[in-house]
C-alpha cells in the first residue's frame, strides 16, 4: 500500500529511511508547539488552546503535503507570521486577535483561488534561473544562522547586532557534541546518523541537569480547543486595514512558501534546468489548504517549512516522510512533556549540517554576469541578514528587474516579473507609509 501511494522505488527510498526523515523533520521543528502558542497568546488568545490549534494545524498541513503533492515538506504555523499577527495586527493596529484570524481565512481562501487558476505556479515558474539557483544557497545560510542560534554559538549583541556566545554556556557544548558526532556518523555513511547525534545530545543534557526527565504520567488528554475555534469577526471585512493585513499576510507567505518548496526541492534532486519541479501546483494547493484549515483552528498562518531539509537531508524523498511528521506531531498532542523535552541545542547539529548541504548549490550560479550574479547574491545574502526568505527573494527579483532594465535586456524580463516589480513597490511602499 505504502509502495502505490508514495511511489517509494521510484524515487530510491525505503519506508525505514522515509520514517527516520519525518522524525528528524518533527525533532527540528517541534519548537514550534512551544513558540506559537507564546506568541499568539500576547494577543490575549487562550494559550493551552493554542498548543493543541499548533498540533492540530501542524498534523493536517503537513497530511496535505503528503498526500497531495508526495513531497517529504512539513507544514506548521509559520514564525514571523505569528509575529505579525500577534504584535503588528492585534496589539499594534489595536484589533481583535478575531479580526486577524479572519483576515488569515481570507488569505487561504484567496491563495486557494490563485492556485486553482495557476496565478502562483505561473509567479514560480516566472522567477529567473539564477535566483532559484540562489535561494538553495541563502536557505541553507538561513538555517545555519538558526542553528547556531540555537546552539549559543551565535548570541544578540547591542553593538555588533551579532557576537560569539560565551564558551562557558553548556549548551554550546551540547550542540558541538552533537555536530561532532552526527558528521563523524554520516561519513561512515551510519544509517539515521542525525537522529543518533539527537538523542546523544540530549542524553547529554540530562546528564549536566539542563534538561528533566518528565515527572508523572507523560501521557495526558490535548487542552480544549474550543475557546479558539473558528472565532471569526466579519464587521472589519471592507476596510483598508483589513485589505493591507491580507496583503501582508499574502505576501510574505507567498515567497516565504516558494522559496522554501524550491529550496527543499532541489535538494530532493527533482527541479529541471530551470529551477521547477512537476509537483509545484499541487504543492502550492496544500499549502493554501494548511492555511485555510489553520485558520479555522485556530492559529496564525501555516506554510511549508524550511526545516524539512533536515528529513530531505537523511534521505526523505516521498510524502511517506512528511506521514511521519505528522504521526508524530499527532503524537505530541498526547505525549508533549516527552517530545518538548529534547533542547533546541541538541537538534541545532542537524540545522548547521543541512545548512552545509544546501550552500553547495551555489556552483550553479554564474559569477561572471554581473546582472545575473548580483540578484543571486542579494537573495543569498538577504534571506540571513533580515531574517526572512521572502525578503531575500524581493532583493533578489527587484534587483534582477532593475538591472536588466538598466543593462538593456529587456527580452529577459517577462511580464509576469512585470507585474511583480510593480507589487513589490507596492507592498515596499505600504510598509514605509506604515512606519511614517
Amino acid at each position: 500500500m505504502l509502495e502505490k501511494i508514495f511511489k517509494l522505488k521510484q524515487n530510491k527510498t525505503t519506508v525505514r529511511t522515509e520514517l527516520i526523515a519525518g522524525i528528524i523533520t518533527f525533532l527540528t521543528m517541534s519548537y514550534i508547539l512551544v513558540v506559537n502558542p507564546n506568541i499568539l497568546s500576547a494577543s490575549g488568545m487562550d494559550k493551552a488552546a493554542l498548543f493543541t490549534a499548533t498540533a492540530l494545524a501542524s498534523v493536517l498541513g503537513t497530511l496535505f503535503m503528503a498526500f497531495i503533492p508526495n513531497l517529504p515538506i512539513a507544514q506548521a504555523p509559520g514564525m514571523g507570521l505569528n509575529s505579525f499577527f500577534a504584535f503588528s495586527v492585534v496589539l499594534g493596529l489595536g484589533y481583535s486577535w478575531q479580526m486577524a484570524l479572519t483576515a488569515v481565512f481570507i488569505e487561504g481562501i484567496v491563495f486557494i483561488i490563485l492556485t486553482f487558476f495557476n496565478v502562483r505556479e505561473m509567479i514560480v515558474k516566472s522567477i529567473p534561473t539564477t535566483i532559484k539557483n540562489a535561494i538553495p544557497v541563502g536557505i541553507g545560510l538561513f538555517i545555519t544562522f538558526l542553528g547556531l542560534q540555537n546552539a549559543g554559538l551565535i548570541v544578540r549583541d547591542e553593538n555588533t547586532m551579532v557576537t560569539l556566545g560565551t564558551m562557558s554556556n553548556p549548551h554550546v557544548w551540547i550542540a558541538s557534541l552533537g555536530l561532532i558526532l552526527t558528521a563523524a556518523l554520516y561519513f561512515k555513511k551510519v544509517h539515521g546518523a542525525f537522529l543518533i547525534g539527537i538523542v546523544a545530545a540530549t542524553v547529554f543534557a540530562i546528564i549536566l541537569g539542563l534538561v528533566k526527565l518528565p515527572s508523572g504520567n507523560i501521557v495526558s488528554l490535548p487542552p480544549d480547543i474550543s475557546p479558539i475555534f473558528m472565532q471569526f469577526e466579519w464587521t472589519q471585512i471592507f476596510t483598508l486595514d483589513m485589505l493591507i493585513v491580507v496583503f501582508t499576510f499574502l505576501f510574505v507567505n507567498l515567497f516565504d512558501t516558494i522559496g522554501t518548496l524550491l529550496g527543499v526541492a532541489s535538494k530532493i534532486g527533482i527541479t529541471d534546468k530551470e529551477g521547477n519541479f512537476p509537483q509545484i501546483k499541487k504543492a502550492l494547493f496544500a499549502d493554501a489548504l494548511g492555511t485555510t484549515f489553520g485558520a479555522l483552528l485556530g492559529t496564525s498562518t501555516v506554510t511549508s517549512y524550511v526545516e524539512s531539509a533536515s528529513g530531505v537531508a537523511v534521505g526523505g524523498r516521498t510524502g511517506l516522510t512528511a506521514l511521519s511528521t505528522a504521526t508524530m506531531f499527532a503524537l505530541a498532542l498526547f505525549l508533549a512533556p516527552l517530545f518538548l523535552m529534547v533542547p533546541a541545542s541538541a537538534t541545532a547539529p542537524a540545522l548547521i549540517l543541512v545548512g552545509l548541504f544546501m550552500i553547495t548549490a551555489v556552483v550553479k550560479i554564474n559569477f561572471d554576469n554581473m546582472t545575473e550574479a548580483l540578484p543571486a547574491f542579494l537573495t543569498i545574502v538577504m534571506m540571513p541578514f533580515t531574517f526572512s526568505i521572502a525578503q531575500g527573494i524581493v532583493f533578489g527579483m527587484l534587483s534582477f528587474v532593475l538591472l536588466k532594465a538598466v543593462s538593456g535586456k529587456w527580452k529577459h524580463i517577462s511580464v509576469t516579473m512585470w507585474v511583480i516589480f510593480v507589487l513589490f513597490i507596492v507592498k515596499l511602499v505600504l510598509d514605509a507609509v506604515k512606519v511614517l
